[in-house]
């Protein structure tokens, strides 16, 4: 068959239109078959560097198995061509975006006469938002590592610099600045937490963390290593939300937030709540829609609200 790679509009390239010919015919073909005839056209665009859509705006994933006939294309159709650029692995986005603050976090902590021009007496407050954050960042560096399997294998290079700073900035320099500054040095009122207020505050991140990680090691189980199999997540947490990994990290960020008494932690803590509520209904609508079965009664991130 034959099939027309055209440009997105307001492209430039002069390689398209391309009229490609494939072995077989629309009912045989595949989506991931048009993608590796496209790279050998083109060797530069590589599986993950293609975005591939049909006039109706139906998006053809280089992985995908289903027939191009299924997407509604004929032999002499034709589909709309994205260069997505140079890629970069998920799980590198993930080690850079986390490293972030575990190099941010001790400068501040370490160095404050180069900071803030003075000596610090680091209060237990201080001491102990410092090894909360540390140790959350390594927790997220070893689910990288050895807990998450991606589902999607790259994603744009440029987009490195955005998430980055996420990380890097609100979590990183906003945070690390603020609370290890001489205002909430020992001896300060700001910084007077009483041993009870410390060890609730611990225990209860303590908590969220643990938790976070167990439905991580959950929804790693859905998936053999290698596939992109998706399944009803069922167990701890799952009862009442679809993404309790996220509902206990804001239980984490908000202990923080109740054990700073900073603004710099509620400012993070809000712009991540927000992200990961973004992300939570999304996904909940695509298990809903994708499992007749789903369980009704579950929220999309917060027990009981939703």
């Amino acid at each position: 068959m034959k099939i027309t790679l055209t440009a997105r509009p307001g492209s430039k390239s002069t390689r398209f239109p391309k009229t490609l010919e494939l072995d077989g015919t629309p009912k045989s073909l595949t989506a991931h078959d048009l993608a590796k005839a496209i790279q050998r056209e083109f060797p530069k665009y590589t599986l993950d560097r293609q975005r591939v859509t049909t006039p109706d705006k139906k998006v053809l994933d280089a992985h995908d198995s289903a027939t191009l006939a299924s997407f509604g294309i004929e032999d002499g159709g034709s589909v709309q061509f994205k260069d997505l650029g140079p890629q970069i692995g998920w799980q590198t986005v993930f080690l850079i975006e986390y490293g972030g603050p575990l190099f941010i976090h001790p400068i501040f902590y370490y160095l404050s006469k180069l900071i803030y021009g003075t000596e610090i007496e680091h209060s237990t407050m201080q001491t102990l938002t410092f090894i909360m954050v540390m140790l959350h960042f390594l927790k997220r560096e070893y689910e990288t590592l050895f807990v998450h399997r991606f589902s999607h294998g790259t994603m744009p290079f440029r987009n490195i610099f955005k998430n980055s700073a996420h990380y890097w900035i609100l979590s990183g320099v906003n945070l690390a600045f603020w609370v290890y500054g001489p205002w909430f040095q020992a001896g300060k009122a700001a910084a007077a937490r009483s041993d009870l207020y410390i060890y609730a505050c611990l225990a209860l991140w303590v908590f969220g963390e643990l938790s976070n990680l167990k439905t991580h090691y959950t929804v790693r189980n859905l998936r053999p290593p290698g596939t992109k199999t998706r399944a009803i997540p069922y167990g701890y947490g799952f009862s009442l939300v679809s993404f309790p990994n996220y509902f206990f990290e804001f239980i984490s960020w908000t202990t923080v937030c109740f054990l700073t008494k900073s603004w710099s932690a509620v400012l993070f803590n809000v712009v991540a709540t927000g992200q990961m509520y973004v992300w939570a209904i999304k996904k909940h609508k695509a298990y809903k829609r994708d499992f007749p079965n789903y369980p009704k009664n579950r929220k999309a991130m917060f027990p009981l609200i939703a």
